[in-house]
């Protein structure tokens, strides 16, 4: 059977750099920070006192407050996300076959926050339990792409993929597949995390995979340079509706690009670090490459993971080079998580939207932060380092791989 073609006709996020796609883009370009302290919760006893939060967020003005007594916050940020994307989309649920439109989302934690506190209530109670009958499905990571479904009556597809950092990729390749097998028309899909809390920081800390430049936040997520010390904590969600091009094309929708490919791999070599050739990395990139049926010399832009650590950042790079030869020195590339912070699981989403900046405006936003380049990498290479950068882009890739050797790349095209 033929593969069916896929584009995105619908955007939304909510993150550090923004509460919708323009404020997001906006930022993005001009290479801001979304760094700052901490204001969840009182971090002066952490090693890390400083986050990429949500900016100005209150649940009250999404939802009322039996709704909000029922959603975790990452929960919460997917239901944000998902409605700007809907409203974008200009889809009318009365004129489309909701049993062919479904939802498949990517959180690597999910509801740390609603864990963390009822578990907190218990231990400094008295010994009853007197967890909330919410506890449950608040707290479990498939319960988002459960509420996106039953807001929009979805009937297709719906289920939630956990890869740690690497599962908003993993969800818009399954919604990809999903699409192109006939099993759905429409899918939203993307992802989101709410992890800046107790736990989150702490838990973290203690791998001593956070930055701890408390003195300069909005400048302590440096992929690439040489000073790098851990990545800086994000939060927040983006949503894409995924749409079969002749159905987004019969209704006259506004198509932002098309979803060429994707590729996933593992490392099969630690459960958190990479593996230090960037093996994995270079197969989930070949093998996006060959799903999307193009060439290495075809790609533009890589949005790297990049997540500023000394022992992420160098093997991706060199799994770009294996890969790319000497095109790699034509690419434009660089890492968005200088700038939003590491959302976790909901990372390859928002920097989907990414590429989707550089392929409809032209624009290659910046690696900020990199004041001296880690030696062990090579010059030549185009970071896109501090300035965005012009240029036109008819195919982008967008890379991220998690804790567990899980890697996974996806392609987005110019149509």
């Amino acid at each position: 059977m033929e593969s069916r073609r896929v584009v995105i006709t619908g955007i939304g996020t909510i993150n550090p750099l923004g509460n919708n796609v323009e404020e997001y883009f906006t930022n993005l370009e001009n290479g801001v920070s979304g760094a700052g302290p901490i204001t969840h919760f009182d971090a002066s006893k952490f090693k890390t006192r400083f986050a990429c939060e949500v900016k100005n967020y209150d649940g009250s003005q999404f939802f009322d407050r039996k709704e909000i007594r029922k959603h975790d916050l990452f929960a919460q940020y997917a239901l944000v996300a998902a409605d700007q994307a809907m409203k974008d989309s200009g889809l009318d649920l009365e004129k489309i076959d909701r049993t062919m439109a479904g939802c498949i989302w990517g959180s690597g934690i999910g509801g740390l926050e609603t864990f963390f506190h009822e578990v907190k209530g218990f231990v400094e109670g008295d010994g009853t339990p007197r967890y909330s009958p919410f506890f449950i499905p608040k707290m479990i990571a498939d319960i988002a792409a459960g509420h996106i479904a039953m807001r929009y009556g979805f009937m297709g597809p719906n289920f939630c993929t956990v890869s740690a950092c690497a599962s908003s990729n993993h969800a818009m390749i399954e919604a990809m597949n999903c699409i192109r097998s006939g099993q759905a028309d429409i899918m939203i899909t993307g992802g989101s995390e709410a992890a800046i809390n107790e736990p989150g920081v702490g838990g973290f800390n203690s791998m001593q995979a956070l930055s701890t430049r408390n003195d300069d936040p909005k400048t302590a997520s440096r992929p690439f340079d040489v000073n790098r010390d851990g990545f800086v904590i994000g939060e927040g969600g983006a949503a894409l509706v995924f749409e079969e091009y002749e159905h987004a094309k019969a209704r006259g929708a506004k198509i932002y690009a098309e979803v060429a490919g994707g590729g996933m791999s593992a490392d099969a070599y630690h459960f958190t670090a990479p593996h230090p050739e960037g093996i994995g990395a270079r197969k989930a990139m070949a093998d996006a490459l060959k799903d999307a049926g193009i060439a290495p010399t075809d790609i533009d832009y890589i949005n790297v993971h990049g997540t500023s650590t000394p022992a992420g950042d160098g093997p991706e790079l060199m799994g770009v080079q294996s890969l790319f030869g000497e095109h790699a020195y034509k690419l434009n590339i660089s890492s968005t998580k200088s700038m939003t912070g590491h959302l976790l699981g909901a990372a390859g989403a928002v920097e989907a939207l990414a590429c989707i900046l550089a392929i409809t405006k032209g624009i290659i936003p910046p690696t900020i932060n990199v004041e001296e380049l880690d030696p062990k990498i090579d010059p030549k290479l185009n970071l896109t380092l501090n300035k965005a950068q012009k240029r036109e882009v008819k195919y982008a890739m967008s890379n991220t791989f998690g804790f567990g050797g899980h890697n996974s790349s996806v392609i987005l095209k110019k149509i």
